[in-house]
């Protein structure tokens, strides 16, 4: 059965807005009171947190669907639904988060670090909060807008200053055990070592951290055996110890080939690991043939470049010197480290000349022009309209021609009748271009109702006309004798 996942796919849904009310307030002698309507309340974030009590993803694997709840809908006598509920989901400290496509959405390092993965769609407004002087009782009310869903990847690098690596059954999980207090298992097979183990190491005044990476074999950063599932555990680390086997029963392997091997898999992996720190380890110098094989070595890792060290995981002999070893590049490493600064709040005003949206000609399938409106207020306006309530759509159209989308169309060669798409390619809302009166809410009649809508509109009457020559055409096709 599975215990440890470090990787996962996770599909988050926030939670929808709930409606605005339209809605009149009624009494006795009082039958028409003015609008009452309450707004809809927010939908609730999915947002996730480090928690440091959470090593593993595996509550998300068993189930990939989280969803936030939504708001309430508005009431009449002014008031408001209740706000959707957050959905808060604990991950691991050094989760990684990356969206569908392989970019990185954020990086959750440190305790209570958070990320909103979809944000709740707003509530809609009633028809209370819509009146105005020219527009006394609305008889419509704002839709709640959708909450935002996306397929979201956590990946789980972990956050440890010293990662262990070598060939299975090198020692790694002995040597861990007797560094920190963490009990990893330990056998004489390889692969007993099936997830990355951490463990806390005090020395003198530095307290690090140390993680047993699952043994490497050739091939690994390609696929083969556990390396490339786990290699991404050894990201973060500030130095890189080789834990070599020297009292290994394997006829075609030796410390040093070992070493050059996994030289080539970390090389081969990349992910940073090329200018880390290292150290090497010859393990099991409590065996005879053991401690000859490192004595004989040990020269010629140190003509390399390689601190190296013998030690007994058995004896404990060397752990002290290893440790304290570790503990000065650990703590030499934190120190070149620039100083954290206070998180600023940066201001972006908005440009003089940005009117917050844009407008493009575009060929649609069948040929002709069709223009395009991109915007965060006209997206979000077009989503929150009743298109059944006439009077609704009225409101947008004088929405949009105040935020100077009739005037960009203009300017962009538009005529009326021409096909206007709002939004993206996938999730767009196409109509025909009518310019929009002078005079806008003072022309709206009863609730509901907008006269603007009470004439054909001039798309509508050009394809009146031209299948009307179509017939025309067609009927003297019919007439047409051609023995005459």
């Amino acid at each position: 059965m599975t215990t440890f996942v470090d990787r996962v796919e996770l599909h988050v849904a926030a939670g929808n807005g709930g409606h605005g009310c339209a809605s009149v307030h009624r009494e006795k002698f009082k039958p028409l009171g003015g609008p009452d309507g309450g707004n809809g309340g927010r939908g609730g974030d999915v947002i996730l947190v480090v928690d440091q009590d959470v090593t593993t993803l595996l509550e998300y694997h068993h189930s990939p669907h989280r969803r936030a709840t939504n708001g309430k809908p508005g009431e009449g006598g002014n008031r408001s639904g209740k706000d959707g509920t957050d959905l808060v989901l604990p991950v691991p400290d050094g989760t990684v988060v990356l969206d569908a496509d392989g970019q990185v959405l954020a990086d959750l390092v440190g305790q209570g670090t958070s990320f909103v993965a979809g944000q709740g769609g707003r509530g809609g407004l009633g028809n209370a909060a819509l009146a105005s002087a020219r527009r006394k009782a609305p008889g419509f009310a704002l839709l709640g807008e959708p909450g935002k869903a996306q397929d979201i990847v956590l990946e789980l690098k972990t956050v440890a200053d010293v990662a262990l690596v070598g060939y299975p059954s090198a020692g790694k999980s002995s040597l861990i055990s007797v560094l920190s207090a963490a009990k990893p298992k330990i056998a004489d097979y390889p692969f007993t070592t099936l997830v990355p183990n951490l463990g806390v190491v005090a020395t003198g005044s530095t307290v690090y951290t140390i993680a047993d990476v699952p043994g490497l074999i050739p091939g690994a950063s390609q696929g083969r055996g556990l390396g490339l599932e786990f290699l991404r555990h050894v990201e973060r680390c500030a130095v890189l110890v080789h834990v070599l086997d020297t009292a290994t029963l394997e006829s075609d392997r030796d410390p040093l080939s070992d070493l050059d091997v996994i030289e080539a898999e970390l090389r081969a992996y990349g992910g940073g690991l090329e200018g880390r720190p290292r150290l090497v380890v010859l393990n099991k110098i409590d065996v005879t043939d053991g401690r000859e094989l490192a004595e004989m070595i040990k020269p010629e890792l140190e003509a390399r470049g390689y601190q190296t060290f013998e030690v007994s995981a058995v004896s404990h002999e060397g752990l002290k010197e290893l440790s304290f070893a570790l503990a000065k590049i650990v703590a030499d490493t934190r120190a070149a480290e620039p100083a954290q600064e206070s998180t600023r709040v940066v201001i972006r005003p908005k440009a003089v000349d940005d009117a917050g949206f844009t407008v493009t000609p575009e060929e649609s399938a069948e040929g002709d022009v069709l223009f395009r409106v991109r915007g965060e207020k006209p997206e979000r306006w077009v989503r929150q309209t009743d298109f059944a309530n006439d009077e609704a759509v009225g409101y947008l159209a004088d929405r949009l021609n105040r935020l100077g989308v009739e005037d960009q169309l203009v300017k962009a060669g538009a005529r009326a009748g021409d096909g206007v798409a709002i939004g993206a390619d996938d999730n767009a809302v196409v109509f025909d271009w009518e310019p929009s009166l002078a005079a806008g809410a003072e022309m709206l009649g009863r609730r509901g109702e907008d006269h603007r809508f009470d004439a054909p509109r001039a798309a509508v009457t050009r394809r009146r006309d031209k299948q009307a020559e179509r017939d025309e055409a067609d009927e003297e096709f019919r007439d047409f004798d051609p023995f005459a």
